[in-house]
């Protein structure tokens, strides 16, 4: 149901557009009218004036704090992208592989910490917050760095590193044991010459349930996995009452949360959009702010001169 809103809105938002192949006019006013602008002072003047704020992150926004992405050139696990072990048929086939790939991201993640984007995010939350406003971060992460800074209002659409799940009972636990088992302790090195370790299934992670001792997964949202539809509402509900949305970090390809954003856009919410370069999306936008997020935003979510807080 909530994709069946976001594709329509989509759709709605290019009609507002005014994409008509017969009239190459007024396609052309529409692209200079989406052309967003950079001007941080105009975007503070919103930013003042906002009561609630929902900001969309992406990989972008932990990249400057040393977290791999394994996409692109280089992107390798070993021999593997992530697209080709973090599937569900790729878990079936050699959980210890799996599992292998998820304790060494789960081991860089234990000596990563939050950048200045991430501070920024938390610290605007929390001051916000007592003038009455709110401030939800909907994230594609599941490094958990914005948690480790301080957001308290916090969507992960995609799962969290240090979550599982267990194939038998369903049971999700947050787990940040290092090793998360015995068995793998120091195991996963991303060398391409490293041979898999091949652990028996008995000796990867169970659940610690009573009588249950199910194998557990990572309680991530694979490649071909559904997003969980009780976050997918979360969402759906701050995204219609938010009066600015930003997007920190993310390349728009990635969906549903691609169209997070275009949806909030297209009913004439004011879009700020923090990334490195433009994105698909950003004619949508009417703010863009090109470079690192942790020097881009900042100073765009610092407290402003009309801010009262008692």
């Amino acid at each position: 149901m909530c994709l069946f809103q976001f594709t329509a809105r989509r759709l709605i938002s290019q009609a507002h557009c005014g994409f008509k192949a017969s009239s190459s006019k007024k396609q052309m006013f529409c692209l200079e009218m989406a052309r967003p602008s950079s001007n941080m002072a105009d975007f503070r003047e919103v930013f003042a004036k906002a009561k609630h704020i929902a900001i969309i992150t992406g990989a972008g926004v932990s990249a400057e704090s040393g977290v791999p992405t394994f996409r692109g050139a280089g992107g390798f696990w070993r021999k593997w992208q992530a697209q080709e072990l973090a599937t569900p048929g790729a878990f079936a086939r050699n959980p210890s592989r799996v599992w292998e790939f998820y304790h060494y991201r789960r081991e860089v993640m234990l000596s990563k910490h939050p950048n200045p984007a991430h501070i920024a995010i938390a610290e605007c939350e929390k001051r916000l917050s007592k003038q009455g406003r709110s401030v939800v971060v909907i994230t594609q992460n599941i490094d958990e760095l914005h948690r480790k800074a301080g957001t308290k209002h916090l969507l992960e659409i995609h799962g969290s590193l240090f979550k599982t799940r267990c194939t038998s009972c369903g049971n999700v636990a947050a787990n940040y044991k290092s090793p998360i088992c015995p068995a793998l302790a120091g195991k996963g090195a991303p060398d391409p010459d490293t041979e898999d370790a091949a652990i028996p299934v008995e000796d990867l992670p169970q659940c610690e349930e009573d009588g249950c001792n199910g194998l557990l997964r990572p309680h991530v949202v694979w490649f071909g996995e559904a997003l969980d539809p009780g976050v997918l509402t979360a969402v759906e509900k701050e995204l219609d009452i938010c009066d600015l949305c930003l997007v920190v970090g993310t390349s728009s390809v990635v969906y549903p949360a691609a169209m997070f954003a275009p949806q909030v856009s297209a009913r004439g919410v004011p879009v700020a959009e923090f990334n490195m370069e433009p994105t698909p999306a950003t004619n949508r936008f009417r703010f863009h702010f090109p470079g690192p997020c942790g020097t881009t935003l900042p100073p765009a979510l610092a407290r402003h001169e009309t801010e009262i807080i008692s």
